[in-house]
């Protein structure tokens, strides 16, 4: 008889929409999996004692249910589909042997295939990928192949993990996410891993949301990989300061509103010692504003502004979750935004434009 893996399988499309979906899985197995069925629009539920902080923060913003405890036969009521994503095979085999007992399709993790062993004293190299604004299709191609062929992915909670159901069998997963007011890895443990897989001999992909080098660390990345001799290349993204407000409907530039737009980080208020942002020419410069990592900073920030002389009505959008299934926007003159974000719940990870382009209507005709 042959095994189960000498079966052909039959790839098929299946609809998910707002179907129960049950994933048995915390860890960086899962993340794939959880992501591309979140993209799907299923409603998932994770049953994982632990989980990885991606899969948290997720939990955390209401964009899945985790039930925080081993997998029990009750957990296969009312779902569509099954996804076992533990990490362990016999126990993966156990959750698809009861699924199938209940006439579910079971989603599994493939086993890991021999892979050529690097020689002795070999180097490998990193790969830093800017995987794009979060929806899994607008990584490039470049950096999904890098993807696909990686010994090792380290990721984050930003990055477009839905990719991850695409890696080889085998590939170490390594999710270094950083939760606003949560857990976080430091700069200097993702530099350490980078490293350290890279001289073991390994293909390291640093796999990270939008573009590396936008708010991005990338660079302190590719100088720790210098400094140990590591080759590095580069693969950049779609940053999220130019996609999620499209995917809103906003045109950062239009030659009848502006001839130009600004990027800056919102991650410490004005006044603060540690800014360098110099408020007053933002206040005059002409240009679209685009604040990135601001949302707990916002109203310090438009009180700023309007301080050195913004109109208080000029338009301003603030979206969160730009290009993913969650993505919301929330519009308002410039003085009422901060209010108006607070109390629609907005939580980071969301930008925020201010401009007229922000009030921009494609059945409005604008004349230059």
């Amino acid at each position: 008889m042959p095994s189960s893996s000498d079966v052909p399988s039959l790839h098929i499309d299946l609809v998910v929409e707002d179907r129960p979906v049950l994933v048995v899985g915390g860890g960086p197995a899962a993340l794939g999996r959880i992501a591309t069925l979140r993209d799907s629009g299923a409603r998932v539920t994770v049953v994982a004692p632990s989980a990885v902080p991606a899969v948290a923060d997720l939990a955390d913003r209401g964009v899945l249910r985790w039930c925080r405890r081993e997998w029990r036969d009750e957990d296969f009521q009312g779902v569509w589909l099954v996804a076992a994503v533990t990490g362990d095979s016999t126990t993966d085999s156990e959750i698809t042997r009861r699924a199938a007992e209940r006439h579910l399709f079971c989603l599994s993790t493939p086993m890991p295939t021999s892979r050529p062993v690097s020689s002795a004293g070999e180097v490998g190299r990193v790969v830093l990928v800017g995987g794009g604004p979060g929806d899994p299709g607008l990584i490039t191609v470049a950096g999904l192949a890098a993807v696909r062929e990686a010994d090792v992915v380290i990721t984050d909670r930003l990055a477009p993990v839905g990719v991850l159901a695409d890696v080889r069998p085998g590939t170490e997963i390594i999710d270094v996410s950083k939760i606003p007011r949560g857990t976080a890895s430091s700069q200097d443990e993702i530099n350490r891993l980078l490293v350290d897989r890279a001289r073991s001999g390994k293909l390291v992909v640093r796999l990270k949301g939008g573009d590396n080098f936008v708010f991005g660390r990338g660079a302190e990345e590719w100088q720790a990989c210098a400094a140990a001799g590591i080759e590095v290349r580069i693969v950049p993204g779609v940053s999220s300061s130019i996609a999620a407000p499209a995917m809103a409907g906003v045109p950062l530039t239009h030659r009848a509103a502006n001839q130009g737009f600004t990027v800056i980080t919102g991650h410490v208020p004005p006044g603060d010692p540690r800014s360098t942002i110099d408020y007053a020419a933002l206040a005059r410069s002409g240009t679209a504003l685009v604040v990135m990592m601001g949302v707990g900073t916002l109203a310090a920030i438009t009180a700023a502004l309007i301080r050195h002389g913004l109109d208080p009505q000029t338009p301003t959008a603030t979206i969160a979750d730009g290009t993913l299934p969650s993505q919301r926007v929330v519009r308002a003159p410039l003085r009422e935004i901060a209010d108006a974000t607070g109390a629609a719940g907005i939580r980071p990870p969301a930008v925020t434009v201010i401009g007229s382009v922000a009030a921009f209507d494609p059945a409005v005709e604008w004349r230059a």
